[in-house]
């Protein structure tokens, strides 16, 4: 059932909440991702400024604007991007990673149009919880995960990246991808946009991935300048993976649900990983707190640097 209401009829056609429609013919809450997107962020800013007060609005409307575009290193270009420099970089050294996320593939399974089936035109793409997929289906069961990123803007003094849409994607506790693998083809669930906020912080709901053959546990995510920019999967201004913990994966492979997880990861470590195998994984190894009663939480903090050009996104041989 929608939740929204019945459009209004305007001059220049039918509109929601001042927007006109972009698909005219259908219904509201089948506009696709890029109106869901303009009616969350509008809804976020009004939110922001009763959240703000009649005298905090004043001074916000008095306070010079300020904004950031991203110089490029690069005779390629990228779409504009910029930051709201709400903190700078004195408040978030305490857990500053060393350098820029690592770029990494996007794998075989990315669903944003590169290889195959795109979910980013989706209506309903932008949400917090990825474990049901879009429209109705299946429902993703597994050990809880919340898992957070907190992205900066290297070219910003490592403020916080503001306003970025960050698209997270992973597979199920079998190993399965959805939109892919047999038998869930037309499944979208573990798939899901959100917007950064204030503190470049997005965060969602989900499962605990389980372990495939050839491959660390792990979360695949892309980041995009902007909310509109996700149409396009060459606009990622950064593609890389969160990798989980060995005690977690441990703990959560040791239950129902997760047969062969264990014995694939047996035979797995970070040092021979095909993605996390330069480093460890020194930059992408999630804070991960919790337990399999109460479910895991994983926290990242990702640097972007907006002057590099993007190298990963592109798929490889071997299990991603």
């Amino acid at each position: 059932m929608s939740t929204f209401p019945d459009p209004t009829r305007t001059p220049d056609g039918p509109a929601y909440e001042g927007r006109l429609l972009d698909r005219p013919e259908e219904e509201v809450v089948d506009q696709g991702a890029p109106f869901d997107i303009r009616t969350l962020m509008s809804r976020r800013m009004v939110l922001s400024l009763v959240g703000l007060g009649a005298g905090g609005a004043v001074l916000a409307a008095c306070a010079p604007a300020v904004s950031t575009a991203a110089s490029t290193a690069s005779a390629t270009p990228m779409p504009a991007v910029t930051s709201t420099p709400g903190a700078t970089a004195a408040t978030t050294t305490a857990a500053l990673p060393a350098a820029e996320i690592p770029d990494e593939t996007a794998g075989p399974y990315p669903g944003d149009g590169s290889n195959g089936p795109d979910v980013l035109t989706d209506s309903g793409i932008v949400r917090q919880d990825l474990r049901s997929s879009i429209g109705g289906g299946t429902t993703a069961t597994g050990v809880p995960l919340t898992f957070s990123l907190n992205v900066l803007d290297m070219a910003n003094g490592d403020a916080p990246f503001a306003g970025v849409a960050v698209y997270a994607w992973h597979c199920n506790a079998a190993g399965g991808y959805s939109m892919y693998s047999s038998g869930i083809e037309n499944e979208t669930y573990l798939r899901g946009v959100q917007v950064a906020d204030a503190d470049g912080r997005v965060s969602f709901t989900s499962i605990f991935p389980g372990c495939y053959s050839g491959r660390w546990p792990h979360i695949h995510f892309e980041v995009y300048p902007t909310a509109a920019d996700i149409a396009d999967s060459a606009n990622a201004i950064a593609t890389s993976q969160i990798a989980l913990p060995q005690s977690a994966c441990d703990a959560v492979y040791a239950t129902g649900g997760y047969d062969g997880s264990a014995q694939n990861l047996a035979q797995i470590s970070l040092a021979s990983d095909n993605v996390f195998g330069d480093d460890g994984g020194a930059l992408q190894i999630a804070a991960t707190t919790g337990d399999i009663t109460a479910g895991y939480t994983a926290a990242l903090t990702v640097r972007v640097d907006t002057r590099t050009a993007p190298t990963g996104g592109s798929m490889g041989g071997g299990p991603r």
